[in-house]
């Protein structure tokens, strides 16, 4: 392992809860049963992810357990997380205060507002409703919280008003709305968290928007498995896969042997990367790579010019000026212990800024992403260079090559020609050296593995920042490895929720200040190379044209001398004395035009040109929605939008990186035949 490389992330099971409350029916009829059921099943959990720490060479990390510590299902199962010592992660709906005011169901204006106004341990109200204070602030201390509290105010205006008018069915319908708007956005922070949601339901409804049933379908919908304990006969648990096994809740379920086997599955599943055979270079025998890849790597302090050829065809064909296409490409890799005061000092000053911020959280960005991203930056840079500058070589040496070896007709004689042969035979021999070294040592998919994690963490502390995460359904797959996505996965889950009661303020200057800073740069980045890559298409396939007009020329003029010779125009001798040098340009010309054809076919940079444009113009459009956000007044923005634009970023990452894929996801290291 290299000693400059940041550890690998240790793998760690994140759980979701959700259920019923006290007050419905089947839970309060078999709450015993639920009980030992739950007990059963993360026992299990416990033991299986025991067996899997014990073959993983960093381990596993605690379990974690998310819920939104409503009374009933949340409660029994936070207790039961916390004498196992797991980490119990609370994502609030409301602010702290306000959430216990809400989940202890006060029945009176007044005991509402001695919730809000009263510390824990001096609220004066009803004996009931303070005991259910006093249970949720209990859980609530022992929890890591995230607590959403940027509509509070809002939300406590519409708690008092439906208390103090009870008969006004307007107020109370307004409440319920707005509460339940925020359960189920607290519940989609815990189902992005989570590998697993774990369900107590009767079956029912799942009309009821932040309701145990409504999340159980959010939760299928983003390709997260959930273990549903049915509230009326908890015994008989199953596994649902998909939205439509909502529709069989009614059949009989597969033996509980199978289910065993399928929760058991999940769980290797979230805590190791899927095992494959190695199909990205075909000449190659070896395992796919895991993790440990990224620690093996090497990442010197600079480029290596030797593999610039790929980046000087760019300049050279991209560039605007004399000077760019023959300036110095040398760059100078950034290490993991310069990154936080150098590129990404903005972004940590900002984050250091915002009102109310997780100092924690923020250390752990720098001191676990930042790094990261920084090293898999510099490597897959390296690598980039390494394989396409080694491709673009063996284009340009297959043409001296055949150029070489016919170069003895108009400067040597035929005794000389073992010469030119000798000088062909050579670079031959390096193309096939070249070629079996970058199959061996995989350049190509190394490439692709270590670019994939640096695009996930460059964009990682914004996300986080927001407390938002790509669900673990909805990660991509690669083509044959997945590893750079099981790294990153873990590498966010080991920074985590920011413990955070988030404000309008808080929501405003992150989504002003970083992700828009974030989603102009990238913007940016992609209208010039967009331009620049253009530009390289155009102008190359225009340079293999002159040099094929000008082989027709050569021709051509052959042809005419030779004609004009035998027709006694002028002297047979010309043609004669001239013929190798013909000869020579006849196959010159078309040999380099054909080469800058391949270089140009390799590269593909129109297709890339065009999808950093499509790119541009979805990072636009999200800037433009970000632009309209920020005019909101004040009390306007909140958590459910600001989420919505850092996934809608956090897409367009992630469909660039799959286009970008499938351009040169084929494009192997080969002979150039």
């Amino acid at each position: 392992m290299n000693a400059g490389a940041p550890v690998a992330p240790r793998a760690r099971l994140c759980l979701g809860v959700t259920g019923h409350r006290e007050d419905n029916a089947a839970f309060t009829a078999n709450a015993a049963r639920i009980d030992a059921v739950l007990e059963r099943l993360l026992d299990r959990i416990a033991s299986a992810v025991d067996e899997q720490a014990s073959s993983l060479p960093t381990g596993v990390a605690t379990t974690r357990l998310h819920c939104l510590l409503a009374d009933g299902a949340d409660h029994m199962a936070a207790q039961s997380a916390l004498r196992r010592g797991w980490e119990l992660i609370a994502p609030l709906p409301f602010g702290l205060t306000l959430n216990v005011a809400i989940n202890s169901h006060p029945v009176t204006a007044q005991d509402v507002r001695a919730l809000l106004g009263g510390e824990e341990g001096t609220i004066v109200c009803a004996p009931e409703v303070r005991e259910r204070a006093m249970r949720i602030y209990a859980l609530a201390g022992q929890a890591h919280v995230f607590a959403l509290a940027d509509r509070d105010e809002a939300i406590t205006r519409a708690l008092l008003d439906k208390l103090a008018f009870p008969d006004d069915a307007r107020k109370a319908s307004n409440f319920n709305a707005e509460s339940s708007l925020r359960a189920a956005l607290a519940g989609r922070v815990m189902i992005e968290q989570s590998d697993l949601l774990i369900a107590v339901w009767d079956g029912g409804t799942r009309a009821l928007v932040g309701g145990t049933g409504h999340t159980i379908q959010v939760a299928l919908e983003t390709g997260a498995p959930v273990l549903w304990i049915d509230a009326n006969r908890p015994e008989h648990w199953r596994i649902l896969s998909g939205p439509e096994s909502l529709a069989c809740l009614q059949g009989e379920s597969a033996e509980e042997g199978v289910q065993q086997a399928e929760l058991l599955h999940i769980i290797r599943r979230a805590l190791r990367p899927a095992a494959s055979l190695d199909h990205d270079e075909p000449h190659s025998r070896r395992a796919s790579a895991g993790p440990e890849t990224l620690a093996r790597e090497r990442l010197p302090a600079r480029s290596n010019p030797v593999f610039h050829f790929y980046r000087r065809i760019e300049a050279l064909f991209g560039a605007d000026t004399v000077r760019g296409r023959f300036r110095s490409l040398r760059q100078r890799y950034e290490t993991p212990d310069e990154v936080a005061s150098g590129s990404a000092a903005p972004l940590l000053a900002h984050a250091g800024a915002l009102p109310g911020h997780d100092v924690a959280q923020v250390g752990r960005i720098k001191a676990s992403i930042l790094r990261r991203f920084a090293w898999a930056d510099g490597v897959s840079a390296r690598l980039s260079d390494t394989y396409r500058g080694s491709m673009t070589s063996n284009f340009l040496l297959a043409t001296l090559a055949i150029v070489g070896g016919i170069a003895y007709l108009p400067l040597a004689s035929s005794d000389s020609k073992w010469i030119y042969a000798t000088f062909e035979l050579l670079l031959l021999l390096g193309i096939l050296a070249i070629t079996i070294v970058g199959q061996r040592r995989r350049w190509h998919g190394r490439w692709f593995e270590t670019r994939r994690v640096a695009e996930y963490f460059r964009h990682a502390p914004i996300l986080l920042l927001l407390g938002v995460m790509r669900a673990p359904g909805r990660w991509p797959l690669g083509t044959d490895t997945s590893w750079p996505e099981w790294y990153a996965r873990h590498g966010l889950r080991e920074v985590g929720l920011p413990r955070l009661t988030l404000t309008q303020q808080y929501l405003r200057e992150a989504v002003g200040g970083l992700l828009k800073a974030h989603v102009v740069s990238q913007r940016d980045y992609h209208v010039v190379k967009a331009r620049r890559l253009s530009a390289v298409h155009h102008n190359l396939d225009a340079f293999s044209e002159v040099l094929f007009k000008l082989a027709v020329v050569s021709v051509a003029t052959y042809l005419v001398l030779k004609a004009g010779g035998e027709l006694h125009w002028w002297s047979h001798d010309i043609s004669h004395d001239l013929s190798y040098y013909f000869t020579f340009l006849g196959v010159l010309l078309p040999t380099l035009g054909g080469a800058i054809a391949g270089i140009r076919y390799f590269g593909d940079f129109e297709r890339f040109a065009a999808i950093s444009r499509v790119t541009s113009e979805k990072l636009t459009a999200i800037e433009s929605r970000i632009e309209q956000l920020l005019a909101a007044p004040a009390g306007a923005i909140d958590y459910g939008r600001a989420a919505d634009l850092a996934h809608a970023a956090d897409d367009v990452v992630v469909a660039e990186i799959e286009s970008w894929q499938a351009v040169f996801g084929g494009k192997h290291v080969t002979v150039p035949v």
